[in-house]
């Protein structure tokens, strides 16, 4: 017996509809859950900045202390907070731009 709604010939046949729409179904929300999670995306992005940031970090540290006077390789510490300090206005930078220019 066929049902011409469906397709489906039988109920066996009719019950592996379901459970493939069911399945199709559960995708479908989740993918839209996490397209709606702004927060989880935002968190997610600040901690790839982050990791950016820490990895130019490490990078200026090697490069200052083969290029930098004397004076400045004894208190390096003011450098480093100068550059975290950029490195967080960049940040903050871009995220600003990326939520200004994704309104829905």
């Amino acid at each position: 017996m066929t049902d011409a709604r469906s397709g489906a010939k039988g109920p066996d046949e009719l019950r592996r509809q379901i459970a493939r729409t069911r399945s199709e179904l559960g995708e479908t929300v989740a993918e839209l859950a996490g397209r709606t999670d702004v927060k989880g995306r935002a968190r997610a992005r600040a901690a790839d900045i982050r990791d950016k940031a820490g990895a130019m970090t490490v990078q200026l540290r090697s490069t200052v202390g083969h290029n930098v006077p004397t004076p400045v390789r004894r208190h390096p510490r003011p450098v480093l907070i100068a550059g975290a300090a950029a490195g967080a206005l960049l940040a903050a930078g871009v995220l600003r731009r990326r939520h200004d220019g994704h309104h829905h």
